[in-house]
């Protein structure tokens, strides 16, 4: 009975021993190299379960495809405008899985560490491409700093170590040295203090355009209101000149309107005064006023109160004349709602 278990037992552990040494499993990030002895290596890159010789007949080395970050120190360089920086960055890259590129890197970095350490002095030396870059080009929000880790990936891309394919690079710092900050804030004022007055002569330049202008137009219509303020001038002196030559065939008759629109005008108000209806236009409120041959009321004395030739015998009589409704008068007219 012991015997049987004995030799199950040993088969089992001779048959797992077997399996152990005859297969690999390679993941999904993975790339596994096959060595054989006398032959030359072989790249296995799907995953899953894979046979290889047992014992030393065949050894196995995986390597990591994916991306792997190295970063700079802090690296001082100048720019395309004389400008000291210190800078930083950083570079993303993976295993090329392109050809014989996987045995080429695991033939020249036992590990990928070694790659790293490889890579990190490339990464400095391919920083001096910033240096085609003005500081200005560097910051702000118009930057070129996308330009500038580009033209850095393109001169690690054009001799990279065997098996390496870099595939992104960042500038994580743009720092200042001390000794350059204040230099650079003082051109940096000087900078801002130019274009503000470059602003401020530009906004006066246009601020004497737009007067200039203004002024122009202004004497234009200047100039327009006076040509029609002397064209309705010119047409009021026709139409006087035409009123008055009417006026003048009827003298008399010009004369009587005259005296009635300012009689009209006077007794507007709801006012009693007392006045002389021996003159014009009050003598038109006389009944006893002499009158012309077109039976026109004509008044006894002129405005200096001299007796008017032709027109006497009616006597200077004296009244109080009352301007409105109800308005009385005293030894003379009404000229209200009432009768004289």
């Amino acid at each position: 009975m012991f015997r049987p278990v004995v030799l199950i037992s040993g088969i089992v552990i001779v048959t797992v021993l077997v399996l152990f040494n005859t297969t690999y499993t390679v993941n999904f990030h993975e790339l596994a190299i096959r060595t054989r002895l006398g032959k030359p290596p072989e790249v296995e890159k799907e995953p899953g379960l894979h046979f290889k010789a047992p014992f030393f007949i065949d050894s196995v080395s995986k390597i990591d495809t994916r991306l792997q970050l190295v970063e700079s120190p802090l690296e001082t360089l100048m720019t395309r405008d004389g400008q000291q920086i210190m800078i930083q960055a950083f570079l993303l890259w993976r295993i090329d899985q392109q050809g014989d590129a996987p045995l080429r890197f695991n033939a020249s970095f036992p590990s990928l560490e070694d790659a790293k350490k490889n890579l990190e002095p490339l990464l400095q030396g391919s920083l001096r491409e910033v240096g085609g870059f003005a500081f200005t080009d560097l910051i702000g929000p118009k930057s070129k700093l996308p330009d500038a880790e580009a033209a850095v990936l393109a001169d690690l891309r054009r001799a990279p170590p065997a098996g390496v394919l870099p595939v992104q690079v960042g500038i994580n710092q743009v720092v200042l040295p001390p000794k350059t900050t204040t230099a650079v804030q003082r051109r940096m004022a000087t900078s801002q203090e130019n274009l503000a007055a470059f602003e401020t002569s530009q906004a006066n330049a246009l601020a004497d355009s737009l007067q200039a202008q203004a002024a122009a137009q202004a004497d234009i219509i200047r100039n327009l209101a006076k040509v029609w303020g002397a064209e309705i001038e010119s047409r009021g002196d026709r139409e006087a000149a035409r009123y008055y030559k009417q006026m003048q065939s009827e003298a008399e008759l010009a004369i009587f309107l005259k005296w009635l629109d300012t009689l009209r005008t006077s007794l507007s108000g709801s006012s009693t005064f007392v006045t002389d209806m021996s003159r014009a236009p009050f003598h038109l409120l006389n009944p006893r006023a002499p009158t012309d041959a077109n039976g026109i009321p004509l008044p006894s004395q002129d405005a200096g109160g001299e007796p008017i030739g032709g027109a006497g015998g009616a006597g200077s009589p004296r009244g109080a004349v009352g301007a409105g409704a109800g308005g009385a008068s005293a030894g003379g007219v009404n000229a209200g709602t009432g009768s004289p």
